[in-house]
């Protein structure tokens, strides 16, 4: 058993944005609460932008630019949707700076964000961070409350 955890690489999830770090049955939206999507957290966001939480390859970018998506080298796909019901907002208060296929470093930015725009248009800011196959996946939750961007490990996720 020791063996097969000591073979095996541990992915680390820092946080893309500054903010409060809330439990995904916290979020008012049962496709994330109830985990229809994947499991992980969320946040609150502060302020600031949408920054790369990991190395990888942008897998999805939303028409309406609220949501990207990343798969790790490791095969670990993360979602970010930034908001509720932010679809409606047809993309006001996105500025998207990455394409589908780009590759990304850990702390590049990924989307400029007018929260104030989101706030006042939008059910909600709070932001999910999911992995969308988590069930191929253990995740360790890092415990913190509060996150700043680049530095604070949210997860650490391994492949089964």
């Amino acid at each position: 058993m020791l063996s097969k955890l000591f073979g095996k690489r541990k992915l680390h999830i820092y946080a893309p944005m500054h903010g409060e770090i809330v439990s995904l049955d916290q979020v008012p939206d049962p496709v994330f609460s109830e985990k229809m999507l994947g499991e992980g957290l969320a946040i609150v966001p502060i302020d600031g932008h949408v920054y790369a939480p990991i190395d990888g390859t942008v897998i999805f970018v939303a028409e309406t630019k609220h949501a990207i998506g990343i798969r790790a080298k490791d095969g670990t796909e993360l979602l970010i949707h930034i908001g509720l019901e932010t679809v409606s907002l047809n993309g006001q208060g996105f500025t998207v700076l990455v394409k589908e296929e780009d590759r990304i470093s850990m702390g590049q930015i990924l989307i400029k964000v007018d929260w104030h725009f989101v706030r006042e248009n939008a059910k909600s800011i709070i932001t999910p961070i999911l992995i969308t196959n988590s069930k191929e996946r253990q995740i360790q939750y890092q415990g913190s409350k509060e996150c700043i961007v680049g530095e604070t490990l949210l997860m650490i996720v391994i492949a089964k």
